[in-house]
């Protein structure tokens, strides 16, 4: 993943959904308790494996020891419930969670404050031995579906509680116990020692520990060795080359997608539908068999068509999460690989057959460049900011989990209810406009959509779910032309040019290959410089103004609007500027772009 905010953490159905990745968790239908739960006590486990050691962080710790700082803890952890195998003794169920720890060297990890004046950390520091405590509460006289909402509340709780980066273990366990019977497990895991695909290949190896099992040797490899990996030589050209291509997409594509006058601030009140449906996993299968391509590029095809069409723009800007485990030898890898891959996609096709081909190259690129330095990624996106007038905002997410979601939490789940089954859910505060979460691809097709009600409001996150289900089953019967969705989905927003569409008034432009509100401009440059006047000359934003500070200059009236454009979707700082300044001796006019020419090459330098 990239910066939290554009990267935020995978998004987990129940939990959160941010992204990168969720964990799965209880059954959506489960009820919260509205008593306070009981008291825990709490058992101390001391582990001592073979391994230790110390060396630089990975490029995903790094990324989430910054998110870590700039998050609240229940954006950063995860909780689950991980499943419990049948006559679990509370003393199996701890052995097995040493075991565990043991096993793998990033739940050993710690990262110590570093050097530097704020104390980031520099290295990760594996221990040998160690004690973690877990709690134990009592679950008393409640029938299963009590205890799944215990559970779930116990999690709920831990969560917001943080996971100091200075003192191992990466993760947190709480048992629900009836006597010495171990009913459920809760795990919080911290996202800077296991990815949501990490943490399935936890909940595999503990119940596999827990019910007496030996595991064969961990073959993955550590942290320290994918760390070594990347500061080596050709560890350094890839990131180089990942950051040109983050370069490229951010200086050229849309810096937004979605334009709408209800957009007034930063994305805020979420909602989240979890769909299920087993005619859209056969849907889904045979758009697969006939255009032989995998579920999750065909996925991306119809979501993206959707967007783009509700957007009313060709080219879109999309975050994928889960990114860096397309290698195989990283499959298994405990630990955290989180970072954005940064997918620029041309929906302009005549059919749905050939944005899924389009697709299907464009993340392929995004995947392979996806491994980065956070730093100069959070550099990147602030110059480019300064360039183009416009702050990137990670609007669209796609997240693929339906292959890191173990198979036994999956099918502990009810069947959907109906066909299509749709579900509201809590959501968390995310920094995206619109999530998609797919968590299953086989015998149902489930997935979560979290949108930003600015966007999307209830209803129509309800639409867009069932349009897309019924993209996917006319998609199985032959290609699609796309050219037909405003039947389905009504016009599209980018019907705005010079006025109001949808009831929803603005004054729209497509500008620099975003859309852009002149009210909102003008409210921008209101807030920040004052009178003004704001004009459109060849496709470019000239803001006109007086001042009587003989300073102020196109480069100081520059660094003002975009310090303020955070939060500020549908504006774009002016490309030009003409100051003219008031003194004694009468009126100087000083004209440009204010852009700053040292950040103008170094940006330069990467395209």
């Amino acid at each position: 993943m990239t910066p939290h905010d554009l990267i935020s953490p995978e998004a987990a159905p129940h939990a959160e959904a941010r992204n990168e990745e969720p964990q799965p968790e209880a059954a959506p239908h489960a009820q919260r308790p509205h008593a306070e739960p009981p008291p825990a006590r709490r058992v101390t486990v001391r582990f001592a494996a073979a391994s230790s050691g110390v060396g630089p962080l990975t490029r995903g710790q790094d990324n989430m020891l910054r998110c870590i700082r700039g998050e609240a803890p229940e954006q950063i952890n995860r909780e689950a419930s991980w499943p419990v195998p049948a006559g679990t003794s509370v003393p199996a169920g701890l052995a097995a969670l040493r075991l565990l720890v043991e096993r793998h060297e990033s739940l050993r990890t710690s990262f110590p404050a570093g050097p530097g004046p704020d104390g980031f950390p520099d290295r990760q520091v594996v221990h040998a031995d160690g004690r973690f405590t877990v709690a134990v509460v009592e679950a008393g006289e409640l029938d299963d579906r009590e205890v799944d909402a215990l559970a779930a509340e116990l999690g709920r709780i831990d969560v917001a509680v943080p996971v100091d980066p200075a003192a191992p273990p990466r993760v947190r366990f709480t048992i629900v116990a009836r006597g010495e019977r171990l009913l459920r497990l809760v795990a919080v895991v911290c996202h800077a020692g296991a990815d949501g695909a990490a943490t399935a290949v936890l909940i595999q190896e503990w119940h596999a520990l827990a019910a007496g099992r030996e595991l064969p040797p961990v073959t993955a490899p550590t942290p320290l060795r994918i760390a070594a990996a990347e500061q080596s030589a050709q560890g350094r050209r890839k990131s180089a080359a990942a950051l040109r291509h983050w370069a490229k997409v951010l200086g050229a594509g849309p810096q937004t997608v979605f334009a709408d006058t209800r957009i007034t601030g930063p994305a805020r009140d979420h909602a989240a539908l979890l769909v299920r449906s087993r005619g859209a996993a056969d849907h889904l299968a045979a758009v697969c068999r006939r255009t032989g391509a995998g579920p999750s590029v065909v996925l991306l095809a119809a979501f993206a068509a959707l967007v783009a069409h509700r957007a009313g723009r060709g080219e879109l800007v999309i975050s994928a999460l889960s990114a860096n485990r397309q290698r195989a030898v990283l499959t298994d890898h405990v630990g955290t690989l989180a970072q954005d891959a940064l997918i620029l996609l041309d929906t302009g096709t005549a059919d749905l057959d050939q944005l899924i081909g389009r697709a299907k190259s464009a993340s392929l690129s995004a995947y392979w460049h996806s491994v980065l330095d956070a730093g100069e990624v959070w550099q990147l996106i602030e110059d480019v900011a300064h360039r183009r007038g416009t702050r990137f905002a990670r609007q669209v997410v796609v997240n693929d989990l339906s292959l890191t979601i173990p198979a036994a939490v999956a099918d502990a789940q009810p069947p959907p209810a109906a066909d299509p089954e749709l579900t509201p859910l809590p959501a968390p505060p995310l920094a995206v406009r619109l999530m998609f979460t797919v968590l299953r691809i086989t015998g149902s097709l489930d997935f979560v959509l979290i949108a930003c009600p600015q966007v999307l409001d209830p209803e129509e996150t309800d639409g867009f779910a069932r349009t897309l289900l019924a993209l996917l089953a006319a998609a199985a019967e032959g290609p699609v032309p796309l050219g037909g969705l405003s039947a389905v989905l009504g016009p599209a927003e980018g019907g705005r040019e010079g006025g109001c569409e949808g009831g929803r008034e603005g004054e729209w432009r497509l500008v620099d290959g975003s859309w852009v509100d002149l009210a909102a401009v003008r409210e921008l440059l209101d807030s920040t410089l004052g009178p003004h006047r704001l004009s459109l000359v060849d496709g470019s934003l000239v803001a006109d103004l007086t001042t009587e500070d003989p300073g102020f200059d196109p480069a100081a009236a520059h660094r003002a609007v975009v310090a303020a454009l955070p939060g500020r979707d549908t504006a774009m700082a002016p490309h030009r500027y003409v100051v003219r300044q008031v003194t004694p001796d009468g009126v100087r006019t000083v004209a440009g772009s204010g852009r700053d020419p040292e950040i103008v090459a170094r940006l330069s330098a990467l395209t």
